[in-house]
């Protein structure tokens, strides 16, 4: 891919950008980067009639609404896919209406600022670049933004359908082609690192938002997906050494720019890609030290300041600005996973100059999403992207103070502060599943074939979290009320009904698409869906339903194990010990193999044994692999039940346990 050329130019660019090659608003009579670097605006080419039609029909539709929002303000029209307009606990201050908080903030916070190598950034009153006499510019306080909500978001949606309509992709050879429609339909809707519009012109135009640094990243991500196709495989074995190649050349190239200090978006993206990578197989060092390279990059370029409201004199386009929203957030919610996985303190928070987790492009709400590469036939459906992701954000959110109160390794966090974060996040848990729009939530009872990949996810780390919430309160960290036994129940009902929901969920998914496609985050969901199964076990060794439930999760994790053989180990030899010693009391036993005392006539989705690479779909995979009942009377205990698991002691399974991982949680 190092010979992509710059195949096409928008006609509609100015000729100092066009010799740049960088984006081009297309302003006149001086477009906003001619006017910030001071340079002579010409314009040689002229719009087609067509698109001037097209524009002049646009504006005048945009008027009409315009004019009726002014008639009637409380019909004005909204996007069915944004954010609701309505501020809450955790969306900051609304824009466009600073408060006297904020005006106390801007006035010892100066904004972005482009510093002497031409990176935006941004620098506190304590730093080399300030003095405390600093006057800030009149009229600098707060500068609101000058255009609507929804007049951004009409440029934004227009420019990504004209990006789509001139995306080109015929020219590039496999199995390169193959590989990034691996990741634009199985990573980017859950982890959108990218901004497809830019990334895709830019591929072509070799502009700012592209890098074969970022490339090689995104293939080298992408090929676990890409193994299953015969074709691409052959291609990846016959000349990039399987696909190694790819990672190498990333990490190469990527301390090549660290080491020349000028770090860029492209930058930060091939960061939290490699990060991804290498925490699917296991490799918890190269994965912790690359996220924590992005978060400290986010910080220096300012993409953690909401350069909306904190522009500074950075004039930031509408693209610009949606770009380090997308990356901000993503940063967070990998903040968050690799947090819990690794179980360590997170270190992304949420503050008021924190950019708002609205996507103004919502286009890819309506895109047709399609399990790429997986040879069965799923019907057309839409992908509710951008819906699912702001969604994800959300919860990101409330979970970041669960981590932070009730599982933080170096805080200690006490009985007190435990409960507390109960009683203060139950109801917010409750109002975030309440607004989730329906389109999100899965009633896998109901379905016959699963919804697409990122849905999944939202909804099996939604059951997570809600775990994660009330496990310590089953193990000897909740407080009893006068009746007795009251919340216990509640907790543990509550932990048995998403464990239960969440098994249903995966194994809805795996008879869909197979184990091929199982992230990690849907793996981790499954072990702490069997830590619960566990507590039942111990508490009552012939409870059958429980069994049969935890055996279903040792026998998913034995597979998945092959996508993950270091992580899911640690995972398995965790649930197989203390399985055992609920079978053997008494006795010292020897971390035992996965699948020792389980039966089985043979595997749930089929495996190759022979290599970490997953295997084709076949008919039998596509068959449930166990006769368990997932439905709600699944969940029905006996009553000696809640007594038992009120005594017992905390449990060994861990939090994000990791074998060889030199911080290992030990909460309930």
């Amino acid at each position: 891919m190092s010979s992509v050329k710059a195949t096409k130019k928008s006609a509609f660019s100015c000729e100092p950008c066009r010799r740049r090659k960088v984006k081009c608003d297309g302003e006149r009579p001086v477009c906003r980067r001619c006017s910030a670097r001071n340079d002579d605006c010409i314009y040689k080419l002229n719009p087609t009639l067509s698109y001037t039609q097209r524009l002049e029909e646009r504006i005048k539709q945009l008027e009409d609404q315009l004019a009726n929002a002014a008639k009637s303000p409380a019909s004005a029209p909204a996007s069915s896919h944004s954010s609701p307009p309505t501020a809450n606990a955790h969306d900051g201050p609304l824009q466009g209406r600073p408060n006297a908080d904020e005006q106390g903030i801007s006035r010892s916070f100066r904004g972005l600022e482009v510093d002497d190598k031409g990176s935006i950034t941004y620098h506190g009153t304590t730093s080399f670049f300030n003095l405390p006499s600093d006057c800030l510019p009149a009229g600098s306080e707060y500068l609101a933004p000058t255009d609507t909500d929804v007049q951004r978001r009409e440029r934004l949606v227009i420019n990504a359908w004209q990006q789509r309509a001139l995306e080109d992709m015929s020219d590039i050879p496999e199995p390169f082609k193959y590989l990034l429609n691996v990741h634009w339909y199985w990573i980017q809707p859950i982890f959108p690192f990218l901004y497809r519009p830019a990334f895709t012109r830019d591929m072509q135009s070799l502009g700012s938002y592209y890098s074969h640094t970022l490339l090689n990243a995104v293939i080298s991500h992408s090929i676990r997906w890409g193994q299953s196709d015969p074709a691409t495989k052959r291609l990846l074995d016959e000349s990039y050494d399987g696909g190694a190649v790819f990672a190498k050349h990333a990490r190469g190239m990527l301390f090549d720019e660290l080491s020349r200090g000028v770090c860029t978006v492209p930058t930060i993206q091939t960061l939290l890609l490699l990060s991804a990578q290498e925490c699917s197989l296991g490799n918890s060092t190269q994965a912790w030290t690359y996220s924590g390279i992005a978060f400290r990059l986010i910080d220096h370029l300012g993409i953690c300041v909401d350069a909306q409201r904190y522009p500074g004199s950075v004039a930031l386009t509408d693209e610009e600005l949606e770009i380090r929203h997308r990356i901000f957030w993503s940063c967070y919610f990998w903040d968050k996973l690799i947090s819990l996985y690794l179980g360590r303190s997170p270190s992304l928070r949420q503050s008021h100059i924190s950019p708002s987790h609205i996507l103004f492009d919502d286009s890819a709400e309506d895109d047709i999403w399609v399990p790429f590469g997986a040879q069965q036939k799923y019907p057309p459906t839409t992908a509710h992207s951008a819906s699912c992701f702001m969604s994800m954000c959300r919860l990101s959110v409330i979970f970041s103070e669960i981590l932070i109160h009730m599982y933080d390794p170096l805080a200690r966090n006490t009985d007190a502060e435990v409960q507390e974060t109960v009683r203060a996040q139950e109801p917010v848990f409750q109002a975030w599943w309440e607004h989730l729009p329906s389109h999100l939530k899965i009633d896998p009872v109901a379905l016959k074939i699963s919804p697409p990949s990122h849905i999944v996810t939202l909804n099996c780390l939604y059951h997570t979290f809600k775990i994660l919430l009330y496990r310590p309160m089953l193990t000897g960290r909740g407080k009893r009320d006068d009746d007795g036994m009251s919340p216990f129940k509640s907790h543990l009902v509550e932990c048995v009904t998403s464990a239960t929901a969440i098994i249903s969920i995966f194994d809805l998914f795996c008879r869909t698409f197979t184990m091929n496609y199982c992230v990690l985050s849907l793996a981790y969901s499954v072990y702490i869906a069997a830590s619960i199964f566990l507590l039942q076990v111990q508490a009552s060794p012939d409870e059958q339903q429980a069994m049969r439930k935890l055996n279903y999760c040792i026998q998913s994790l034995d597979q998945v194990k092959n996508i993950s053989p270091g992580i899911i180990n640690s995972a398995l030899n965790l649930l197989t010990k203390e399985l055992a010693a609920v079978r053997n009391p008494g006795q010292s036993q020897p971390r035992p193999a996965p699948r020792a005392d389980i039966p089985m006539a043979g595997p749930m989705y089929h495996n190759s044994a022979e290599s970490r690479q997953m295997p084709l779909l076949s008919e039998y995979q596509l068959r449930p692999a166990l006769n368990t009942n997932f439905s709600p009377d699944s969940m029905a205990m006996h009553p000696g039940v809640f007594e038992t698991m009120s005594t017992l002691e905390p449990l060994s399974v861990r939090v994000g346990a990791i074998h060889g991982s030199e911080n290992q949680s030990s909460f309930g």
